[in-house]
């Protein structure tokens, strides 16, 4: 049985990557960008966790025969990518009335997290990284319950509200000022395994809401600038601009004193 399950391992074109320094990295980029540790106020520890952010890459991809230039070309996207958090960042403050503050969001919104966390992995999807992105983008969603696939192109000032549930797949497009609710699924309709490398995900345009648990599904959707789609409802065909999309359905008022027994059950 050993002999079996090693020889079956080994038959894997394996990489040598350690998950668990990858997680740390994603972490500690997190603390850095937000400085969110009282020392990376001081210019001197900011800069210094800078170079070893850097260094720390470079050994995750000691594997890549180009390391050097994805180290360098990752973190020459930071600033930019850093502005377009902010502009997430302020989204969320503006639209959400229970954000007390900026540093609240950053400190303890899934959405936000979940939202900075994918533009990294992001941009070393972008670069051609193996493996990498797929397990920053797994270890967020086990954490916050939102699965946003790196390959995904997102737009800025993407809010997320609550977030648990929601996926977001590898070839969807969203446009700029999008709000998305818990549960909303951004999917694919049944594809060939060859038709992997193709649009598979809806298109969604700019200032468009997504209310819970609505699911949108196929590579040709797409949804038209600022369109409402209202909670539990499925989309498989394009939604032209300023609709609004909603279930109609009928809700029941009755008086309980009509029931001769009460309403009470324990699951």
């Amino acid at each position: 049985m050993i002999n079996d399950i090693l020889t079956r391992n080994q038959s894997l074109n394996r990489l040598s990557i350690n998950r668990k320094e990858i997680i740390q990295w994603i972490d500690e980029m997190y603390q850095w960008l937000f400085a969110t540790e009282e020392s990376l106020a001081d210019e001197e520890a900011f800069s210094k966790a800078y170079t070893n952010l850097y260094k720390k890459l470079d050994m995750i991809l000691q594997q890549l025969p180009e390391q050097e230039r994805v180290s360098a070309a990752f973190f020459s996207e930071l600033n930019e990518t850093h502005k377009i958090l902010f502009l997430d960042l302020e989204a969320i403050y503006e639209f959400d009335p229970a954000a007390k503050s900026r540093d609240e969001i950053i400190l303890s919104y899934p959405g936000f997290y979940a939202i900075a966390v994918y533009r990294l992995a992001h941009i070393l999807w972008q670069l051609n990284v193996p493996v990498i992105p797929r397990i920053i983008s797994e270890y967020i969603h086990g954490k916050t319950g939102i699965d946003i696939h790196p390959g995904a192109t997102i737009g800025h000032s993407f809010f997320i509200d609550h977030g648990t549930g929601i996926v977001i797949g590898q070839t969807a497009i969203i446009g700029n000022h999008v709000k998305i609710y818990q549960g909303v699924t951004l999917g694919a309709l049944n594809v060939k395994k060859e038709e992997a490398e193709t649009k598979r995900h809806p298109t969604i345009k700019d200032n468009v809401i997504i209310y819970a648990n609505a699911t949108i599904l196929g590579g040709k959707t797409v949804i038209g600038t600022d369109t409402v789609i209202g909670g539990n409802v499925w989309i498989s065909s394009s939604v032209p601009a300023n609709s609004l999309v909603f279930n109609k359905s009928e809700i029941v008022i009755k008086s309980n004193k009509i029931f001769p027994e009460p309403l009470n059950f324990v699951i």
